[in-house]
């Protein structure tokens, strides 16, 4: 299962049911998909065919949205 945390454009935020414990959350769009860590620090864990353009855009996304990103990450894997 991988819940979408939210949309904004062709990007979607979510994350795998089953997968690793530290808070992260996966990207994907028709260009790629990436992976960023947003413990204990944002940073850019994997990119598939992004540019640089387009991951500066998520990560400023991620951060602007970094709290419903956590509080998602905490309600699904509490449940």
């Amino acid at each position: 299962m991988s819940p979408t945390i939210f949309v904004h454009g062709a990007y979607r935020f979510f994350f795998f049911s089953r997968e690793e414990t530290r808070i992260h959350v996966h990207v994907t769009s028709p260009d790629g998909e990436a992976k960023f860590w947003l413990e204990p620090a944002i940073e850019l864990a994997q990119n598939h065919g992004l540019d640089k353009r387009r991951l500066r855009l998520i990560e400023a996304l991620i951060r602007n949205h970094e709290e419903q990103i956590r509080l998602a990450w905490i309600e699904h894997f509490s449940g």
